[in-house]
């Protein structure tokens, strides 16, 4: 169970630390992508999804934000985006996002 949830946003770049039970041995594996959606108004009910492209296929994962497994949410870079839901980068598309500065 995640103790602080950072300020999340679509076109934000994360790692996703969640723990995984294999048999009696537990590790934390790391998903790293872009959030394309955020949804849900409580934080019971929050959910983010999570695109990233492995070998040049797309892969997505919807993480509750109240799930147990999760460890920690690191923030790694953001884009500069118009839309709430970024679904538009699933399809092929040709323009370049303009990253933010860092203060």
């Amino acid at each position: 169970m995640l103790k602080e949830i950072p300020a999340l946003k679509t076109g934000q770049t994360v790692k996703v630390h969640q723990k995984i039970k294999e048999g009696k041995k537990e590790r934390i594996q790391i998903f790293e992508g872009m959030i394309l959606a955020m949804k849900g108004k409580t934080p019971e009910t929050k959910t983010m999804t999570v695109r990233k492209v492995t070998q040049g296929i797309g892969v997505e994962k919807i993480y509750p934000l109240s799930l147990p497994s999760l460890e920690k949410i690191e923030i790694v870079s953001a884009v500069k985006t118009r839309r709430e839901k970024l679904y538009y980068l699933k399809r092929k598309y040709k323009k370049k996002l303009k990253e933010k500065k860092k203060k």
